[in-house]
């Protein structure tokens, strides 16, 4: 456990060095690159604007990310459960993906307007991939002997679902969950380019066209925040629901 942080840290403090240290020495202009420690004064310069927009971008996630949650399991167990579901819906679900984002996101603005429900499309849209494909492929991958073992014991379709299925599945759940709240960044900001008043995708906008590149910088790092945060709370959920996974995986001497 030491290992895994220290050695992530290490890489990044150096990484940042080579970075503070090639502005220097090249003389690269701030407005073109700023260096790490410039990025880090406007972090603290600009803390409370940055902490709004973040606020409003961290609702669209969640949001969307719920949203696709909500529709993407149950639509992934009917799939399941209806060959015929799946054969209607699977080439949508995956052509959902084909088409560019930033051709969805103008129609979504001027479907719901500039306010906060484009965005939570954009980022359900975003996320919808995963999840339904994620749970697709954990109900398929039951252990056929255990679903014979079931119906030797007379279990019904019902009780193979909720007993054996889906707890079966729960690890590819949260594997699709846990990379669709990590891009579910991807769909906020995008929104948020093509219109909105408020926003890390607006602020990086507003920073861009007046060249204050430090604030853009500021609002990737609150980006990549949001998006680990959220990464590391799935994680988290994922650790408590589970806490018979670990138990089994755990060696006979440590149990």
């Amino acid at each position: 456990m030491f290992y895994k942080v220290v050695i992530p840290i290490g890489i990044l403090l150096i990484l940042l060095g080579i970075w503070e240290s090639l502005v220097f020495i090249i003389q690269i202009e701030h407005f073109i690159l700023p260096p790490p420690s410039k990025i880090a004064i406007t972090l603290f310069e600009e803390r409370v604007r940055l902490l709004g927009h973040s606020w409003v971008t961290l609702k669209e996630m969640l949001l969307g990310f719920i949203l696709a949650l909500s529709i993407g399991v149950p639509l992934a167990v009917l799939m399941f459960e209806f060959p015929i579901l799946e054969k209607a819906f699977y080439p949508y679900v995956i052509g959902s993906q084909t088409v560019p984002v930033f051709a969805i996101a103008p129609l979504l603005v001027v479907w719901f307007g500039y306010g906060i429900t484009s965005k939570v499309a954009m980022a359900a849209l975003i996320v919808f991939f995963a999840i339904v494909l994620n749970t697709l492929d954990g109900l398929k991958s039951t252990d056929p002997d255990t679903v014979n073992l079931f119906r030797i014991m007379r279990a019904n379709r019902w009780q193979l679902l909720w007993k054996l299925r889906l707890p079966s599945a729960l690890p590819f759940i949260f594997s699709g969950a846990k990379i669709g709240i990590s891009i579910s960044t991807i769909g906020a900001v995008i929104g948020e380019w093509v219109g909105a008043t408020a926003g890390l995708g607006y602020l990086m906008l507003y920073a861009n066209a007046s060249l204050e590149v430090s604030l853009v910088f500021a609002a990737i790092f609150c980006l990549t925040f949001l998006g680990l945060g959220l990464f590391t709370l799935m994680t988290l959920i994922e650790r408590f629901t589970m806490s018979w996974r670990q138990y089994q995986n755990t060696p006979p001497e440590f149990q």
